[in-house]
Parts: structure tokens; C-alpha cells; sequence
């Protein structure tokens, strides 16, 4: 007798656990040619707010984990994404649409990707912060803090390798996130979701929605406890609206566009999510 093979099933990524949407709605995935690869949950307002609650309540003890730790942290992504490259390369290549023979060499680059931030984390504050020069007995220093709590849009093209380089560097600088997956290939972003879990990344850190980006994304540009926002993978014509929505409470907005992600990304977007702190002491106190 044929075995009947186990399905998967698709959820949210929120605080640590994997729930269905509250809405109980979902949506097909299908590939290049329209064929179906399974159903993901659709995230609501309701799913929004609950992934920003876990992601604030994981704040304080994420941002003020040491530099070295959260390195750490970030290469055991690494390593646990590498004991399941070839359930990635599968759901890229099905995701994107691309070649069994292409996948692996973006599998790996969202993989060193991982180690890059990881070797980062504790060496981004020599590089930006500073001891500065002024007229007076005193030590002034310009320390980087976290920002708090980072919305992010995820990339629509690239399913892992932007996804990947839009998420590490929010939590490589200490804040934490709600990111919403790619629309159309959400599927390497969920096992993303597995991946965090079973590494050594605190729950609420990160929380991935899955959905109607449209739908989630005005929400959280509105939300008064998201401190800043990426509109990587927001479409032109929303990217406007959405930066009108985040200006009401001020927030941090790295504006729409995908660049080339395979290029060094330099640090820009470890820089974004990352505020300056001034110090002034008294000398010989």
C-alpha cells in the first residue's frame, strides 16, 4: 500500500509560535506557470497588531543582549539554514521560478548573508559611533542605539536572498520586526519562520506575516508603536500613502525599491535602524 505523504501547511511566524490567521482566510501560492504549490495563511490587521505586541515585548531583552551574543545568534541562523539548504533550494526554485541548477547559488548567498551581519554586530559601533572633539573639560561620545520596533516589507522578486538582507540587518543592530513575505512567493520566508525558531533567536525578535501586502502594509505604517518602516517591496503607487501614514508618529522610513541584492550591501540598512545616542561626561570625575 502507497504511503500518503504528509502536506505542509503554510501559517504566520508571531512570537515565537506559528498561528493561522485570526481571520481564518488563506490564499493559493502558485508558480511561474500557475500551477499550485500550497495555501498560506492571510494575514490581517488583527495578525498586524499581534506580531508588533510580540515584537515590542521582545525588545528590551533583544536590544540589550550583548553585540557578540546577538552575533552569535545570527550565525546559528546560518548554520541551521545550511542543514536545510535543500529544502530551501526547492522552494526558491519553485518560488522563483528558476532552475534546480540556478537555486543553490542563491541559497547560498542568503547563508553568507546571515554570517556577514553576524560578523557585524559587534563592530558596527567603532565604525558609526565616535569620541568627539569639544571645548571643554568633557568626554563627549556618540553611541548607536537601536531604533525599537522595524516594520519591514519584504522584497516581492527575491523569496529569500532579499528577504534575507532586509531582515538580518534590523535584528543584527538590536531592534526587533514584523515582516511581511512576499505576496506571490511567501512559501521560503515561512520556513524562513522554522529556521528562526529552532535556532537561538528569541521568540518575538522576528514575526512574518504572510498576505495581501497592500492590505497589511497601511496598518503598520500607521501603528504607533512601529518606531520604523522598510518599503522595500511596496509597490509605486502605495509607496507615497505609506510614508504619509508613517510620518504622523515620525517614524524611520527607508523608502520603496529593490536593488541588486547579490552586490555587497554594504551598511546602509544596519545603519537605518540604528539612532545615535550623545554622552556627555566631566573629565576626571
Amino acid at each position: 500500500m502507497s504511503r500518503v505523504g504528509v502536506r505542509k501547511t503554510y501559517k504566520l511566524y508571531v512570537g515565537g509560535a506559528f498561528p493561522r490567521s485570526e481571520s481564518g482566510r488563506s490564499y493559493a501560492v502558485v508558480d511561474r506557470d500557475g500551477d499550485f504549490l500550497a495555501n498560506a495563511a492571510l494575514g490581517s490587521r488583527k495578525d498586524a497588531r499581534d506580531a508588533v505586541v510580540a515584537a515590542r515585548k521582545a525588545f528590551p531583552g533583544w536590544s540589550g543582549a550583548t553585540a557578540y551574543n546577538r552575533g552569535q545568534v545570527l550565525y546559528r541562523v546560518a548554520e541551521v539554514m545550511e542543514g536545510r539548504r535543500n529544502q530551501f533550494i526547492a522552494e526558491v526554485a519553485a518560488a522563483e521560478g528558476i532552475t534546480r541548477r540556478a537555486a543553490p547559488s542563491r541559497v547560498d548567498a542568503a547563508i553568507d548573508r546571515w554570517v556577514w551581519y553576524a560578523g557585524w554586530t559587534d563592530k558596527i559601533a567603532q565604525v558609526i559611533g565616535n569620541a568627539n572633539p569639544v571645548a571643554g573639560p568633557y568626554f563627549n561620545l556618540s553611541v548607536p542605539e537601536p531604533t525599537g520596533v522595524v516594520a519591514v516589507l519584504a522584497p516581492q522578486l527575491s523569496s529569500l536572498l532579499g528577504l534575507v538582507s532586509v531582515l538580518a540587518p534590523v535584528i543584527a543592530g538590536g531592534s526587533t520586526c514584523v515582516v511581511v513575505a512576499s505576496e506571490e512567493r511567501p512559501l521560503p520566508a515561512v520556513t524562513l519562520g522554522e529556521v528562526l525558531a529552532t535556532s537561538d533567536v528569541p521568540g518575538g525578535v522576528v514575526n512574518i506575516l504572510t498576505g495581501r501586502t497592500a492590505e497589511i502594509a497601511p496598518w503598520l505604517a500607521a501603528h504607533r508603536d512601529v518606531n520604523a518602516i522598510d518599503l522595500c517591496g511596496a509597490a509605486a503607487d502605495q509607496a507615497v500613502d505609506l510614508e504619509r501614514g508613517a510620518a504622523d508618529n515620525v517614524k524611520r522610513v527607508l523608502r520603496a525599491g529593490e536593488p541588486d541584492w547579490a552586490a555587497d550591501p554594504g551598511l546602509q540598512r544596519l545603519s537605518a535602524w540604528l539612532e545615535t545616542k550623545t554622552v556627555w561626561h566631566p573629565m576626571g570625575v
